[in-house]
């Protein structure tokens, strides 16, 4: 007889059927069906909404009819959420169906129409975080007071996010293990990313500065020196001081959200993490590099992406009808 670790793993696929697979795949199983840990989070957040709107009307929650999909895709839209926000939505009730074995409703054409209505109504561009030019940069830089602790701390973040373009998820997930200093460079080894979900090998390189004070790599050093510590995270939060001290850096890792904080903090409410990259892209296209070259450091798959991400629609400062030679 077999044991319950021995038993057959039962896999929903998105034609809906079930497929029966020896003990041995589980856990690998598991790992595909869930996804990432922040694609976990955010579609457990939507369909906490998703199932208290079935409650509300009384409507069966799983499995769901594309009646009920579509009205809550419509209360979203009356409500004001971003298109964005709604097909995330979305995703995650097809999610919750396909680990559930059921058909998704979300597949359905009737669905279809009635989102691309919403994105119609709504309009699909989505507001995108602006980028911040390298004098804000270094204003901001200027402005910290790096007798603390925690200026170390943020000039460091900063300076290493607008460089290395990196996402938020990325810089909260490094650690002092995963930087390496070489003679021409710093070294950080990304052990996963949004775009490498599998762990594969993959680097990004960040390079001195002329002036000492807007250096990321001498400004990591300096946040190391003070961290004084091997291994773990290399963005802690900071213990409390006591009354006129200040803070020391703390064992936790900072959160998403602090690496928002931070920007806003520094550059100011109308920025958010997302301008590192944005900024980096921006700055990158306006000097002239090549798609091949950005890509190296944000890894972005496409240049379609890079066209995304880089923020080149003031009319007065990207013109080519500045040069025609009149």
């Amino acid at each position: 007889m077999e044991t319950p670790s021995q038993l057959p793993v039962i896999i929903p696929t998105r034609s809906h059927s079930l497929v029966e697979m020896p003990a041995s795949v589980g856990r690998y199983a598991e790992a595909g069906l869930q996804g990432a840990a922040n694609t976990q989070r955010g579609y457990a957040a939507d369909l906490r909404s998703f199932e208290d709107y079935c409650q509300h009307h009384q409507l069966s929650y799983l499995p769901a009819d594309v009646s009920t999909v579509a009205g809550y895709a419509s209360q979203l839209a009356d409500r004001g959420k971003k298109f964005a926000t709604i097909r995330r939505h979305v995703a995650a009730i097809a999610k919750l169906h396909q680990l559930g074995g059921h058909p998704s409703p979300t597949a359905h054409e009737a669905l279809g129409v009635v989102l691309d209505g919403i994105g119609r109504l709504l309009g699909k561009r989505q507001r995108q975080a602006p980028a911040f030019s390298v004098a804000e940069l270094k204003q901001a830089v200027r402005a910290m007071d790096l007798a603390t602790p925690t200026g170390l701390r943020d000039r460091a973040l900063l300076l290493l996010g607008f460089a290395g373009a990196f996402r938020r998820s990325e810089l909260v997930a490094l650690n002092v293990e995963d930087v390496e200093l070489t003679r021409q460079a710093l070294v950080i080894h990304l052990q996963r990313s949004k775009t490498n979900q599998y762990g594969e090998a993959e680097d990004k390189a960040v390079f001195y500065s002329p002036t000492a004070d807007y250096c990321p790599v001498r400004a990591v050093q300096d946040w190391l020196a003070v961290l004084g510590r091997p291994s773990g995270p290399l963005f802690t939060r900071m213990n409390r001081g006591r009354a006129g001290e200040t803070g020391r850096p703390g064992q936790a890792r900072l959160s998403d959200q602090s690496v928002n904080d931070v920007v806003q903090r520094h550059l100011g409410p109308a920025y958010s993490a997302h301008s590192l990259r944005a900024a980096f892209v921006t700055v990158a296209v306006e000097a002239g590099q090549s798609n091949k070259a950005i890509k190296n450091q944000t890894k972005q798959k496409t240049d379609a992406m890079i066209e995304r991400y880089a923020r080149l629609d003031d009319v007065k400062r990207f013109n080519a009808a500045q040069h025609l030679g009149l």
